[in-house]
């Protein structure tokens, strides 16, 4: 048994800029970024959201600009397999995260927890 819910939306920016799109993006949201020193997020800005509330987060990419969906889990292999059961491709591991592709051509990303109440909010799957 696993566990996995929608966590995030991230708006992929292809820019050089990312200065910039993360201050147009928090005034159009109206959601503060919150800074990070970590290495590995150079690429990336996140913003302040409630607890509970879904991931927001800008990342930098080499290809056009769009917007993707986080898929969190307690178990990741187990939700790519459900995933791929469903129709879903791996395209690409990163890290410890899969982008996958949807039937429908849609690219998303299963990831590892990353909301408070997780586990009381997330789909139990067998």
């Amino acid at each position: 048994m696993h566990r996995s819910r929608l966590g995030g939306v991230i708006i992929d920016c292809q820019t050089e800029d990312l200065e910039g799109a993360a201050a147009f993006w928090s005034r159009a949201l109206g959601l503060p970024t919150r800074p990070s020193d970590s290495p590995e997020d150079v690429n990336y800005v996140r913003f302040e959201t409630a607890p509970n509330d879904l991931d927001v987060e800008l990342q930098k990419v080499d290809h056009p600009s769009r917007v993707h969906i986080d898929i969190e889990t307690d178990d990741i292999d187990a939700e790519v397999r459900r995933l791929e059961a469903l129709g879903a491709k791996r395209v690409a591991q990163i890290r410890d995260w899969w982008v996958m592709e949807a039937p429908t051509g849609h690219r998303f990303c299963v990831v590892t927890v990353q909301t408070v109440n997780f586990a009381a909010e997330a789909n139990r799957w067998e």
